[in-house]
């Protein structure tokens, strides 16, 4: 433990006098992957330290103990910080061994969602609205920025699809466990003879992907403008500003409609199709890890059922960890965390167990 500890605080100290040097400054890229390590590595020497320092007060308690011929005060108060040094030693211990996890290398990326009506018809897309308005108002506590990519709506007000990206520090880490079909049980305001209907929604969530990660060739684009259409807006079928990009290789179809410029649809959509081309990408390096070990919090597939939304009991139920909150209301206004932090805990769980006890 000690070692690898000494190692980490090397390399952050190695680390910190870099971001100090002129010529790792002016080399945006170089700094930035700096900047993303030194933050990582932050948590991980403030603990070392904590470690070395309560390792060595352990140390020279027991040794002093083992001389013997102290006065009786002062071996009781070295009894006393011995155990309390062994206690602060066994909690760092833990602290280290979460903090040395592989992290995703996404968790620290913004994401898009996509969400859209399934089974259900008219009933599903206007949950697909009650989840965007959830997402957007847990967005808003946790200080991300949302912004609408792409929005298909319908008369009632709900949409049979919708895209949005969310922006900040942790949205990814936090949100990728939503990906899969939430299932949602309620008297739809249509039904007249007050029968429960079960309707599904799929979730996306895509860590974005910057340009310099993934370089798409130009002639692989098919580029087509159309005229944008929905349930209403002055712009509606006026002009063609509306984007459909088409990758050839892969078949890949995105479309964007939300803003009055093809400029700005266009780069909206080229951000959707560079975000569903990179989570391909890294779903088809991950396929042999999946095939040999399914984790407990599912595989993020959107054909998985991961949640269901009763509204008679006024419940919601998370089918991978098993954990159900008779606050449905509350969590549909974006509280979410105890679910999330409990799928985190899960995970975090099956990683220290896939990690065995000898890694540290």
């Amino acid at each position: 433990m000690l070692d690898k500890l000494l190692l980490i605080e090397r390399r952050f100290d190695e680390v910190s006098h870099l971001l100090t040097d002129p010529s790792v400054i002016s080399d945006n890229s170089r700094y930035r992957e700096l900047m993303k390590e030194y933050k990582n590595l932050t948590p991980l020497a403030e603990k070392a330290r904590a470690y070395q320092k309560a390792h060595d007060t352990c140390e020279e308690a027991r040794s002093l103990l083992e001389e013997g011929g102290l006065e009786r005060d002062f071996r009781e108060m070295l009894q006393d910080e011995l155990v309390s040094s062994k206690r602060q030693l066994e909690d760092l211990t833990e602290e280290i061994r979460l903090l040395l996890l592989p992290k995703d290398p996404n968790d620290d990326k913004n994401v898009i969602m996509e969400i859209r009506g399934g089974a259900g018809g008219e009933e599903a897309a206007l949950f697909a609205n009650s989840l965007f308005r959830m997402y957007a108002m847990y967005a808003e506590s946790h200080r991300w920025r949302v912004e609408l990519l792409n929005a298909n709506p319908t008369e009632l007000g709900g949409y049979k699809e919708i895209s949005f990206s969310v922006s900040g520090e942790g949205a990814y880490s936090r949100l990728r466990f939503e990906s899969g079909v939430h299932r949602v049980q309620r008297v739809p305001e249509t039904e007249t003879q007050g029968r429960i209907h079960t309707s599904t929604v799929t979730v996306a969530v895509l860590p974005e992907a910057e340009e310099v990660e993934l370089e798409i060739n130009p002639t692989d684009l098919q580029i087509d403008t159309f005229r944008s259409s929905g349930a209403g807006g002055q712009h509606i079928n006026k002009t063609e500003s509306a984007i459909r990009i088409t990758h050839l290789p892969t078949g890949m179809v995105v479309e964007c409609q939300d803003e009055r410029s093809q400029g700005r649809n266009k780069e909206k959509a080229m951000r959707v199709l560079r975000s569903r081309l990179y989570d391909r990408l890294v779903a088809e390096q991950n396929a042999a890890v999946a095939a040999d070990r399914k984790s407990q919090v599912g595989t993020g597939d959107r054909s998985e059922r991961i949640r269901t939304y009763n509204f008679p009991q006024g419940r919601v139920s998370d089918h991978r960890i098993g954990l159900t909150l008779y606050r449905l209301e509350d969590f549909l206004n974006g509280n979410m965390d105890e679910i999330i932090d409990a799928l985190i805990a899960a995970r975090q769980t099956e990683l220290l167990a896939a990690q065995g006890e000898g890694s540290l």
